[in-house]
């Protein structure tokens, strides 16, 4: 019997062959997608997205170059020409594509920054306007996890600008001008630690960790003042800015009348030296290493 062709078998002979080998071919595909999904959640295919990717996307070609050389070969055991089918996949495939050119960019653009290593799951960047965690980079879709705990799917087609914040937040400065009289300078700083625990309870969405508090620093120019170290989500820094400055001006007004806006300042700056941070809840107490914030005293 020759290998390529069926036709000296009776009529139910090769449709039976043929389901055979159609259902072997699903079996592989199943075997293979298995062993894909497995590969894919191993540990170190879970932190290199590159891998994941590239090993998802073989495991895809794989599967597709079965199904294709299968129904091929049964479509030619049933009298139908290999050159045939080949041209009508070719011009299917030409359809499919003037008609998902969307698609196309998504996947495009999702090698390319997979590929490029732009940026990697973990990371918390602003893609398209849009600012959170990475949680997924994918073929089409870039995912990420927004302040508000919600997941955001981006189409990687609209990845217009890029901004990633390497520390995985913003370093937020308050700076609070306290009384050089000496009874003034206690109820001063407890009125600002109370004011900053209610804040914190309020406003525990925009925070990323939980603030620190500096002893007290005179200036070269005599003004002694106590700073805050906020670390917050970028985008977020509004209610830092007016409701708990606001706060704790007309909080320190009430011990010290001529106490004036300009004495609370507000700075932020963007560290370069990454660390990883969970979700910050207020009431959490957490274990900070030695060189946690280190770059922080500064």
């Amino acid at each position: 019997m020759n290998l390529l062709s069926l036709s000296d078998l009776e009529t139910s002979e090769r449709i039976g062959l043929v389901l055979i080998i159609a259902i072997a071919a699903h079996l592989a595909v199943i075997a293979i997608r298995y062993i894909g999904h497995q590969l894919m959640t191993t540990e170190a295919l879970i932190r290199w997205t590159k891998l994941r990717t590239i090993s998802g996307l073989l495991t895809s070609i794989l599967m597709f170059s079965l199904y294709f050389g299968t129904l091929g070969f049964v479509l030619q055991e049933f009298g139908v020409s290999l050159t045939a089918y080949l041209a009508s996949a070719s011009i299917l495939g030409l359809a499919i594509g003037f008609g998902s050119q969307g698609v196309v960019q998504d996947v495009v653009t999702g090698l390319t920054v997979i590929l490029s290593d732009l940026f990697q799951v973990g990371d918390l960047v602003e893609l398209s306007d849009k600012v959170g965690i990475v949680q997924n980079i994918g073929m089409r879709f870039t995912t990420l996890l927004n302040p508000l705990g919600a997941r955001v799917y981006i189409p990687n087609r609209t990845l217009s600008s890029v901004t990633i914040y390497p520390r995985g937040y913003l370093r937020c400065y308050a700076d609070i001008t306290l009384s050089t009289q000496p009874e003034l300078l206690a109820p001063m700083r407890a009125k600002v630690e109370a004011i900053t625990r209610g804040f914190v309870n309020q406003f525990q969405g925009i925070l990323r960790d939980e603030p620190e508090f500096e002893a007290p620093v005179t200036s070269a120019a005599g003004r002694v003042y106590l700073r805050i170290k906020f670390r917050v989500w970028p985008g977020r820094i509004a209610p830092l800015e007016q409701a708990f400055k606001n706060e704790i001006v007309q909080s320190l007004k009430l011990l010290e009348p001529g106490y004036a806006d300009w004495m609370v300042s507000i700075n932020i700056e963007v560290s370069e030296e990454p660390r990883v941070i969970e979700p910050f809840r207020a009431g959490q107490h957490r274990a900070h290493g030695p060189a946690s914030h280190d770059d922080d005293r500064n």
